[in-house]
C-alpha cells in the first residue's frame, strides 16, 4: 500500500530530523470472550497478528514542550486533533512518565478505517510511543512500556511490538506465539464502510463461555476458533454478513473471519494470486468498500 511522500510543516522550535513510524493494522485471527471481570472489562483470549501496512505518523521533536498533531489521509477527517485523541494522549502519557521537558510536531496520516475492529486507534497510540522513544533518545524497559500502553487501551500493548502474540486478560497478559503458514501469509481486509461501537458489541455479548483458544496450528485456528463478537456485530450491522459470505466464496481461501469488534473482515489465502484476484472481485462487486492487500507481518 503506497504512502506518499510529505514534509512536516516548518515550524519554530523543530529540532533534529523528523522520524517515520507505521502503525501497523491489527488483525484477531480469533477472539474468545471467555468472562466479563468484575473490573468491567472482559476476559479475553486472542491471537494477534499484524498487517504489513498501516497508518503512518512522522514526528520532529521541538524546544517548546508542546504536543502538536496534525492529521490527513484518506479517513483522517473522521478525526479531531485534541486532546482525546490518542496519539496525543499516547504524547502526553510518555512526556509525563518520562519528565520529558521536549514536545514533538506528528503528522498523522490515517490510512485505516476509524471504529473498524483493526485497532487503528491502538496501533497509532503505540506506534506514537515507539517514535517519541526515538525522537527524545529515550531508552524504556518494556515491562515500563506495557504498563504505560495499557492505560491508554487493551490492545495498545500488544501493538507496541506488533508481531504475532497470544493476547490474554483485557490485553495485558502477552505471550510471543508462532504458528506455521501464518508469517508472511497474504491477507485481504475490507470494511463494508461502517462504523460500529466496541462497547456496543461487547454489552451484545451473550455471555456463554464457549471455551479456549487453541492456536497449535493454521488448522485449528481455521476448525476450532472463533471470534465471539461477529453474532452480536451483524446484529447491529448485518452487512457484515454480506463481507463474510464474499470472502467465503473467494478461490484457494484459508481462512475468512470479522477481526475485533468489527466492521473490518479478513481472509488468508493460500497465495498471490489468490489474493489479487479476491481483491479485484470485492472492488467490482462492492465498489463503496474499503480494501487492502497484505500480508501477516513477520517479526
Amino acid at each position: 500500500m503506497p504512502h506518499p511522500d510529505g514534509k512536516m510543516d516548518a515550524q519554530i522550535g523543530l529540532v533534529d530530523a523528523p522520524v517515520t513510524e507505521i502503525a501497523y493494522a491489527k488483525v484477531n485471527v480469533a477472539l474468545h470472550v471467555r468472562a466479563r471481570r468484575d473490573d468491567g472489562y472482559h476476559a479475553l483470549e486472542s491471537l494477534f497478528v499484524f498487517a504489513e501496512h498501516g497508518d503512518r505518523l512522522q514526528g520532529q521533536a521541538t524546544d517548546d514542550g508542546a504536543i502538536d498533531l496534525a492529521i490527513d489521509g484518506p479517513f483522517g477527517a473522521a478525526l479531531g486533533a485534541d486532546a482525546d485523541n490518542l496519539v496525543v494522549r499516547a504524547a502526553r502519557a510518555l512526556q509525563a512518565y518520562l519528565g520529558e521537558q521536549r514536545g514533538a510536531a506528528i503528522r498523522l496520516t490515517k490510512y485505516l478505517p476509524v471504529a473498524s475492529g483493526i485497532g487503528g486507534g491502538s496501533a497509532d497510540a503505540a506506534a506514537t510511543l515507539r517514535l517519541l522513544a526515538q525522537l527524545w533518545d529515550v531508552r524504556i524497559e518494556a515491562g515500563e512500556l506495557a504498563g504505560l500502553a495499557l492505560g491508554l487501551g487493551s490492545d495498545v500493548p500488544a501493538c507496541v511490538a506488533s508481531v504475532t502474540q497470544m493476547v490474554g486478560g483485557r490485553g495485558e497478559r502477552l505471550a510471543r506465539h508462532a504458528v506455521d503458514g501464518l508469517e508472511g501469509c497474504p491477507m485481504l481486509l475490507v470494511n463494508p464502510g461502517v462504523g460500529v461501537s466496541t462497547a456496543q458489541i461487547f454489552a451484545g455479548w451473550d455471555r456463554v463461555d464457549r471455551g479456549p483458544l487453541d492456536g497449535s496450528s493454521l488448522e485449528a485456528l481455521r476448525d476450532g476458533a472463533r471470534n465471539d463478537l461477529e453474532a452480536p456485530a451483524l446484529a447491529i450491522a448485518p452487512v457484515i454478513g454480506d463481507v463474510l459470505a464474499m470472502l467465503a466464496a473467494q478461490e484457494d481461501l484459508l481462512l475468512a473471519r470479522m477481526s475485533g469488534s468489527g466492521a473490518t473482515c479478513f481472509a488468508l489465502f493460500r497465495s498471490d494470486r489468490a489474493l489479487a484476484a479476491a481483491a479485484q472481485a470485492v472492488r467490482q462487486a462492492n465498489p463503496g468498500w474499503w480494501v487492502m492487500e497484505t500480508r501477516i507481518r513477520s517479526a
